[in-house]
């Protein structure tokens, strides 16, 4: 069965996100996808993507996307919604694996390790395109090109921040001690992790962007030209003047040549960078993220008046009432939210499209 959608969606999902980006769309970005909402056949040999198989290179990139075909031809794409393909199943901060590091799965989750311990001045930071890593992802790539060409966009994968894939290779603890003792080394090395960064960024770019579809990433937003969602998940460790000399100039830059970036503000102890971020004049929108156990998105209603009063849009996280409730309270103009629900929450996934 193939995927339900035209290149007439595309191009109106493309023209939504665009408006959203612009701050022109007057009401909330809302994408439903309602899953198993279609028969499918079961005619795939390879198991689904995912961070606990990644590492299982025996099936063939057209294997692979064979089987993301059958996943998205049983879905329904509601709103602003549009097939995509979530690239995170090679982990948060591949980055890491692109430049020599290893990837461990073992857990069924994806994390990174150095090869071997060392000092921070010994360290060098290079993006490999021949990398296995890079390599699987690009092959994966291509075998979805065929097959799809626009009608589904595949996600950039989740590189992560320039000072997460410092601590992979140097240690988070070793790191943040670098912080005061050798600043002049980590501001070296980020930069090294800032070019390889970019590297990836536009190697894979240059084998997706024939499909003409757009850019998107794990945050789901489309975009027509070079976009991600960066970040620094290593903030929440440091104070907002270390943030100024060790992120901010990395930030500065990536909002200066990505079209459309939104910062990925990840918990409670980077709130307070928030003030310093939303300096960031071509930052178009922020994902905060309250995190697993404090309360929903009512609670935070000062930081989304705060970070609409800078001007910038937001994606807003939770569940579909307290979305719905956070919406209703301060108005859906520049808000983005994603859900993927059952087939039976037809309901309520109308009443989530209604908010638009």
């Amino acid at each position: 069965m193939a995927i339900d959608f035209s290149d007439e969606r595309m191009e109106q999902a493309l023209e939504n996100h665009r408006r959203w980006w612009n701050g022109t769309l007057d009401r909330p970005l809302m994408a439903v996808t309602l899953r198993n909402a279609r028969r499918s056949g079961t005619g795939a040999k390879a198991p689904l993507l995912s961070q606990a198989n990644c590492t299982d290179f025996s099936w063939t990139p057209e294997e692979v996307i064979e089987a993301i075909d059958e996943e998205l031809s049983k879905n329904e794409y509601l709103g602003d919604a549009y097939p995509y393909v979530n690239f995170d199943a090679f982990g948060p901060g591949v980055l890491a694996a692109f430049c020599g590091a290893n990837l461990d799965n073992s857990s069924g989750r994806v994390w990174f390790f150095p090869q071997r311990e060392e000092e921070i001045a010994d360290i060098r930071v290079r993006y490999d395109p021949a990398n296995p890593w890079s390599s699987r992802i690009k092959a994966i790539y291509r075998a979805g090109l065929e097959r799809w060409g626009r009608t589904v966009v595949m996600g950039m994968p989740d590189l992560g921040g320039v000072l997460d894939a410092a601590a992979v290779f140097r240690g988070s603890q070793n790191l943040a001690m670098d912080l005061y003792d050798d600043p002049e080394e980590v501001l070296r090395l980020c930069g090294e992790i800032e070019g390889a960064w970019r590297d990836a960024y536009l190697d894979m770019s240059t084998v997706l962007h024939p499909a003409e579809a757009g850019y998107t990433d794990w945050s789901g937003l489309l975009s027509r030209g070079p976009s991600y969602i960066i970040q620094c998940d290593f903030s929440y460790m440091i104070g907002n003047e270390m943030f100024r000399q060790f992120v901010l100039p990395t930030l500065r830059r990536d909002v200066g040549w990505l079209e459309n970036a939104i910062y990925h503000l990840d918990g409670v102890g980077e709130l307070n960078h928030l003030d310093t971020i939303l300096e960031l004049e071509k930052l178009r929108a922020v994902q905060w993220v309250f995190g697993d156990g404090k309360p929903g998105p009512m609670h935070w209603l000062d930081v989304y008046r705060k970070i609409r009063s800078a001007g910038k849009r937001m994606m807003v996280l939770g569940r579909p009432g307290e979305v719905l409730e956070t919406i209703r309270t301060l108005g859906g103009t520049g808000m983005y939210s994603r859900f993927t629900l059952d087939a039976g929450d037809k309901d309520l996934a109308d009443e989530l499209l209604a908010a638009r």
